[in-house]
């Protein structure tokens, strides 16, 4: 069984405004619970800090973890300086994404924390840092099988897969490019990661309005993360990376819509930050 846990569901750029806290404010990040493995992060956005908040009272050891990262726009990776448990000697996190073009995986984590961006360089944090490339690819953490392809987005971008060795799959498109000229397409790799999983978490940024505007921006519509849910048949679909421009009332009316598409042949969950869900075992 896998547990997923919500601490960013936001694309883009944090916000905090009363008429999105019941959503929440923070950027991309989710927490995987395989049985009793170490945590899979799925992200490394602002969520990582309440994610980190949330562990330090319950460590007994230094953190250990994987973090799968998409790509490395800042709402991905915002978070990884402020995650406490890796301040701790010890701790160790891996970091498994997308390889850069002209530079490395760790250079380009590198260049972002250090000043003037930031006031210490990376590697300076007591805890152990290691970086692994994936772009297509396949691999186990613990109990669990990933799988890596190529996702449409705006420079090198990851999709995710998850299966448990015990029951349970989970697939993580946060950032999807739809096609321009044909809301029905779905890519070959995007349906590999999706296909007959339990969860799907999908980009849900924009309405059909915006879309005809930022239609090159690299993301989806509430109605295109249905029609991957339907093509796929998941289980679940889970509405992520809320645009910070849009309050609660838009975001659950989103999901109203995903719904009247669906129809029944899947539940669909909006993402908030704080809930969890558990894949069946089947």
């Amino acid at each position: 069984m896998i547990d997923i846990t919500f601490f960013g569901v936001r694309g883009s750029t944090p916000c905090c405004c009363p008429s999105t806290m019941g959503v929440g404010g923070n950027t991309s990040c989710v927490v995987v619970q395989v049985d009793e493995d170490d945590p899979i992060i799925l992200d490394l956005g602002t969520g990582l800090r309440y994610y980190g908040a949330s562990l330090s009272p319950q460590l007994t050891a230094p953190f250990r973890g994987t973090a799968l990262v998409t790509h490395l726009h800042w709402d991905h990776i915002q978070g990884l300086p402020f995650f406490v448990p890796i301040l701790n000697d010890g701790a160790e996190l891996t970091i498994v994404g997308p390889s850069q073009a002209g530079s490395s995986l760790e250079d380009a984590f590198c260049s972002f924390v250090k000043p003037p961006l930031f006031p210490v360089d990376l590697q300076v944090l007591p805890g152990s840092i290691r970086f692994d490339e994936r772009t297509s690819d396949s691999f186990d953490v613990g109990n669990a099988s990933v799988m890596v392809r190529p996702v449409e987005h705006v420079g090198e971008t990851n999709g995710y897969r998850i299966d448990a060795v015990t029951g349970g799959s989970l697939a993580y498109l946060p950032d999807h490019q739809q096609p321009i000229d044909d809301p029905t397409f779905v890519r070959a790799g995007a349906l590999e990661l999706c296909q007959d999983v339990d969860v799907l978490i999908h980009d849900a940024q924009y309405d059909i309005d915006e879309f005809e505007v930022k239609g090159t921006w690299g993301h989806s519509t509430v109605e295109y993360a249905a029609e991957v849910a339907i093509q796929a048949n998941v289980g679940t679909l889970v509405l992520f990376h809320h645009d910070p421009g849009h309050d609660d009332e838009w975001v659950r009316a989103g999901g109203e819509r995903a719904r009247d598409i669906v129809g029944g042949r899947c539940e669909v969950v909006v993402a908030h930050e704080g809930a969890t869900i558990s894949t069946s075992t089947g």
